[in-house]
């Protein structure tokens, strides 16, 4: 299977039944594969090979386990504007690097405009939250300011794109 970071040629073509497999992988992708056949009304063995063709393609990056943040501890999250000192080709380079390899960074994106990157990372209370600011943020190369947004309220997140 791909890596979730490569990216396909060009985008796949879906078609209904592809979307209709897709669907049902995002809303539960514990589906054995007979029970998926039978939602979307396909052999186990067509489903089997469109699946497999899905994830050859790169079009299902990967399958995981989404945690509930708040169950193990993890009572806030925070979105991260941040600066860099230079955007010269080898100082992103590092600081992406350092962001790959830095576990409480849970997404970091390079974004367009005034900023650089915006990071997330959820904490535990505010001397978790502190110890990112202080310990964390500053050994990550080239940053040279940060402005964080703490969420109060999570109104939507999904995982899911619509096909």
């Amino acid at each position: 299977m791909r890596n979730s970071t490569e990216v396909p040629q060009r985008p796949a073509e879906l078609d209904a039944l592809d979307r209709a497999i897709l669907a049902e992988l995002q809303a539960d992708g514990r589906l054995s594969n007979v029970e998926l056949a039978q939602r979307v009304h396909l052999s186990p063995s067509a489903c089997l090979r469109r699946v497999k063709a899905l994830e050859d393609g790169g079009v299902i990056a990967q399958y995981v386990a989404l945690l509930n943040p708040k169950a193990v501890g993890r009572h806030g999250t925070s979105y991260t504007i941040i600066n860099l000192d230079s955007t010269q080709p080898v100082r992103l380079e590092a600081f992406e690097q350092a962001a790959r390899d830095t576990p409480e960074i849970l997404d970091c994106f390079y974004v367009a405009g005034t900023n650089d990157y915006l990071v997330r990372f959820t904490y535990r209370d505010a001397e978790d939250l502190e110890r990112f600011h202080a310990e964390v943020l500053p050994r990550l190369p080239g940053v040279v300011r940060s402005n964080s947004m703490l969420v109060l309220r999570t109104v939507k997140k999904t995982t899911a794109l619509q096909l």
